[in-house]
């Protein structure tokens, strides 16, 4: 295994300075970065052109060029990275550890989210093959992947943001958007659950009957502007993830993982006060990993004491539980502080923005609304960057489940009696994951290659717009050490994914030879 670690990275580094010495070249003669001050009337150019051809060392041939920014790369081997200076005279290095969180913030949320959306309703539509919910699927993911990002960052803009924000004015759901939205869940849901012709009306029915009376509590109570779960609420809920994560995981004939589940639910809302007291603590960078490893602690010492045997699943299934139930407090949280956010001078009751990464006017000291500015402006263009990616793994996924269906040993395992459920999560899924993980592991490792379009739209400067603006200003050296980095993330990742198909899959061995 070592062996054939060291091979694949001997051929990816000489594939990673191949082309970086390859763009470098054809960067440099591609654009004179002096243009602009040849023909300027600034009294000053002169004395600017040659401090750029000292510091960006444009008196020497490209290719020699390359070996010097080269030397500073390979400094990182003794801890002495230097990516070189970018034209404004700024380390490169110092713009890139600027734009990383803000590329990170940005865009791991949508491809996780994507990922695991995609994958999900993937899967179900594979399994009700040619169901009116696998063509409603079909028809949205070829409609999402087919627009424009930036289209869809308008619509989103228009929609989401600035009418919104306006009726949150007067929050009160008219009576159309009443009608539609009650005709759209019970048409969702009903796809959803399917059925005979019978079964669909009466889900139609009840779930538009369910959406048009809680649309006219909310609207009545306006609870949109002061929303919150609440203790009451959230244990219902609680017990709904409690049946489903069961259900998905190791389904609800086991007793023991259902126990510590519905366990888990009792206990978030036993603790639901305090955990609120300890929410504003003013030191939270140790109450949050306290409140974490306690969690995990209590689904573990609660697996244990349902689970006397195979207790692997049971505390995989109450793990997961606790982790949504505690996602769930948080929000809840959140929720509880869009009152107050609404009514801060620098939001003026327009919570929605449109631009920018967060709201500069918004005093600092205060925790919860400042997470909350936050998230609300990472709203639009996770949607957005959502919307578009996970429509393909959509279509990927249900390719290969449907082709993995297929196989003998599938026949073989619903032979020999085993539930369709074990026989979809424990035998199907894990191969339909094989060639699902070469797009899940380069779409992580392209998370810090940013996306240019979308952060130009909404105003954010992560690693797309150092790029774009790299190009735009012929500023080699911004180019290449954005390229260096997002380069090196992608042929890894391309290892990685190689080392976890045999973890996937125990027939695959590396060839060690």
């Amino acid at each position: 295994m070592l062996a054939y670690i060291m091979r694949r990275l001997g051929i990816l580094l000489v594939i990673l300075f191949g082309s970086s010495f390859i763009l470098f070249n054809l960067a440099a003669i591609s654009g004179d970065p002096l243009a602009d001050l040849r023909i300027s009337k600034d009294p000053n150019a002169k004395q600017q052109m040659a401090v750029l051809i000292r510091d960006l060392h444009l008196n020497v041939p490209p290719p020699i060029r390359y070996f010097l920014w080269l030397k500073g790369i390979l400094g990182g081997l003794v801890g002495n990275l230097d990516f070189g200076k970018a034209r404004d005279g700024q380390l490169v290095s110092t713009s890139i550890a600027s734009a990383i969180p803000v590329t990170l913030r940005l865009i791991s949320m949508a491809t996780f989210t994507a990922i695991i959306l995609g994958i999900t309703i993937g899967i179900v539509t594979a399994l009700r093959q040619y169901s009116r919910f696998d063509y409603a699927m079909t028809f949205v993911s070829f409609l999402l992947f087919s627009l424009p990002i930036f289209w869809v960052a308008v619509l989103l803009k228009e929609f989401m943001a600035i009418q919104f924000n306006n009726f949150l004015r007067e929050p009160t759901v008219a009576p159309p958007w009443l009608i539609g939205l009650s005709l759209f869940s019970g048409i969702f849901w009903s796809a959803v659950i399917g059925g005979t012709r019978k079964r669909v009306w009466i889900v139609f029915g009840f779930a538009a009957s369910i959406s048009a009376a809680l649309l006219t509590f909310l609207s009545l109570s306006k609870w949109f502007l002061n929303p919150g779960f609440g203790p009451i609420t959230l244990l219902l809920i609680y017990i709904g993830v409690a049946f489903g994560v069961t259900q998905l995981s190791v389904g609800l004939n086991s007793r023991a993982a259902l126990k510590s589940s519905l366990t888990m639910a009792a206990l978030g809302i036993v603790f639901y006060f305090p955990v609120q007291k300890i929410f504003m603590a003013e030191n939270k960078l140790l109450f949050f990993p306290l409140l974490v490893l306690v969690t995990i602690g209590l689904a573990v010492g609660v697996s244990f004491i349902f689970a006397k045997i195979d207790r692997g699943p049971t505390i995989r299934t109450t793990v997961i539980s606790a982790a949504i139930m505690g996602l769930l407090m948080i929000i809840d949280k959140l929720m509880h502080t869009w009152k107050p956010y609404m009514e801060n001078d620098a939001i003026n009751a327009r919570p929605v923005p449109t631009i920018g990464q967060t709201n500069a006017l918004l005093e600092p000291g205060n925790y919860w609304l400042s997470t909350l500015d936050i998230v609300m402006h990472l709203i639009l263009p996770t949607i957005a960057l959502t919307a578009i990616s996970f429509a393909g793994y959509i279509r990927y996924s249900r390719g290969t489940l449907l082709e993995v269906l297929n196989q003998d040993y599938i026949r073989t395992a619903r032979a020999k009696g085993l539930t369709e459920r074990t026989v979809i999560m424990r035998h199907a899924f894990r191969n339909t994951l094989i060639p699902l993980t070469t797009i899940i592991v380069v779409d992580i490792a392209g998370i810090v290659g940013g996306a240019i379009i979308t952060e130009r739209v909404f105003g954010w400067r992560g690693m797309g717009t150092l790029f774009n603006d790299a190009i735009n200003r012929f500023d080699l050296n911004l180019l290449m050490g954005v390229f260096f980095l997002t380069a090196s993330l992608a042929v890894l990742a391309n290892l990685v994914a190689d080392l976890l198909y045999s973890a996937l899959d125990p027939r695959i061995r590396v060839n060690t030879q």
